[in-house]
């Protein structure tokens, strides 16, 4: 059934097509020249994008951080393995995903590490490529206080997450 779900919206919107006497194809032309132009204007975004990450994640910077922050997060009895998950998850879903892997493959899923990993991912975004995306696809320029609301967000869900897996599973 699934597999017919597709065909059968480009079917649907050929029909309305024709009822409502649209030049179909010169309509999808026009719409892929509208998206080679976009594709063309974030292409520049993403590849900063794409090394930026690759440089914070390969350069230990993480880790660095994530020691210099440590002592505060043992005063506070925050678990201190997910908060490489917490400082990688706003700027890349991919590499949280990999940094939850290895949690969850290292503490369990049903571990008070492994269920605050897991609703810490599901309650924060990646505000950062968000920002840098959207933004840049309709020209915004001033992204400081989008920036600032977003990551206290994510750093709000963090603690929230930490408070409701105490709650709900300790």
């Amino acid at each position: 059934m699934i597999n017919y779900f597709i065909p059968l919206v480009v079917i649907i919107i050929i029909i309305y097509g024709i009822y409502k006497k649209i030049d179909i194809f010169d309509t999808f032309i026009i719409g892929v020249k509208e998206g080679m132009k976009l594709s063309i204007n974030l292409f520049p975004t993403i590849f900063a994008m794409i090394i930026a990450i690759t440089m914070i994640t390969d350069s230990g910077i993480i880790n660095y951080i994530c020691n210099l922050i440590k002592p505060l997060f043992i005063k506070i009895a925050f678990p201190t393995e997910v908060i490489p998950l917490a400082i990688l998850r706003p700027i890349s879903g991919s590499s949280s995903l990999v940094v939850l892997n290895d949690i969850l493959t290292r503490y369990g899923t049903d571990t008070l590490i492994g269920r605050l990993a897991s609703v810490m991912q599901g309650s924060t975004d990646t505000t950062i490529y968000i920002i840098s995306m959207y933004f840049t696809s309709v020209g915004i320029k001033k992204i400081r206080y989008s920036l600032i609301v977003g990551l206290l967000a994510d750093l709000l869900s963090v603690i929230i997450s930490f408070i409701m897996v105490n709650i709900f599973f300790n």
